[in-house]
């Protein structure tokens, strides 16, 4: 989130402790303060925190963009009172709102992690609701957590989940949580659908220590050309030279231009003098001139 808003929330804080009074979140500073601590900022430019009654009130009627700014001036807030207000937000239909809400829970001190509470009915969620959109989101919440037991639970519903949209929700929350369960991502570049096969590809760069690179360059055969160009992206970025074969293949073959493009691409990154012909072939020959004008770039990065 901004770093503005926490810096602006410590700054209250310690200008009341210098005053000897604890910081409220329902209380603006008064004029005097706070042209000590921001000086000559107008008003209405002044960070405030929101009140636990805001916070409550607002998460249950208000707008988008007015939950997504009261969350974010309630980042200092504790409220125990609230966290049964912002939890169902967690399911909400706008993505950016149950992000900002999982970003709000997790940093409560208290109410979230105990036993029976939010984190917990989020892991039961993921691992027994009925409804497929409900366990895609509480995977999508788990990583936004940033805690380790979301690890085993979004690795065995990657695994095992009947529903792609929730395979593809955990392999996303795994990337979030920087770990492959064990290796039940790599192992899922193998789903038969390939919303599931993007998202992995899309976690993979994020897995430290990743060791799938070999089953990240067979997806350059895939049937969908999609996936092919996210896993020759995903060698890119990973500057996985032993796949130079494959990536070659793709720069002079593949029906889908992009694909070709980014293949292209990756061959600039390799910097392998062994991938010259081909670019020089492609620059001569193919039919799209955004490829010939990447291969081009590709040979004078060799």
């Amino acid at each position: 989130m901004k770093i503005t808003a926490a810096m602006l929330g410590a700054f209250i804080a310690c200008a009341a402790l210098m005053n000897g009074r604890d910081a409220r979140s329902d209380a603006s500073p008064g004029a005097a303060n706070a042209a000590t601590v921001y000086g000559n900022i107008p008003p209405d430019q002044i960070e405030f925190l929101s009140s636990p009654e805001r916070i409550k009130s607002i998460v249950s009627s208000g707008s988008p963009a007015a939950i997504w700014e009261t969350l974010e001036h309630g980042e200092k807030v504790e409220c125990l009172e609230c966290i049964s207000s912002v939890a169902p937000l967690l399911y909400d239909r706008n993505p950016e709102t149950r992000e900002i809400a999982a970003w709000w829970l997790r940093r409560r001190i208290f109410g979230v992690f105990g036993p029976g509470e939010v984190y917990e009915q989020t892991v039961k969620t993921l691992q027994g609701d009925a409804d497929p959109k409900r366990r895609a989101y509480a995977a999508e919440a788990l990583g936004e957590f940033l805690a380790k037991p979301g690890i085993a639970a979004c690795g065995a519903a990657l695994s095992g989940d009947s529903d792609p949209e929730v395979r593809a929700a955990a392999a996303g929350a795994l990337g979030r949580l920087h770990d492959d369960a064990g290796g039940a991502l790599a192992k899922a570049l193998g789903d038969g659908d390939a919303r599931v096969k993007i998202a992995v590809l899309g976690a993979a760069p994020r897995i430290n220590g990743w060791t799938g690179t070999a089953a990240v360059a067979k997806l350059t055969t895939d049937a969908d050309a999609l996936v092919r160009r996210h896993a020759v992206q995903v060698l890119d970025t990973l500057q996985a030279k032993e796949s130079l074969a494959s990536v070659l293949v793709l720069a002079k073959s593949d029906p889908d231009p992009e694909v070709r493009l980014s293949a292209c691409h990756a061959l600039g990154t390799f910097h392998d003098a062994a991938a010259r012909p081909v670019l020089e072939e492609i620059v001569a020959n193919d039919s799209s001139t955004f490829v010939r004008d990447q291969a081009r770039i590709a040979l004078r990065r060799l």
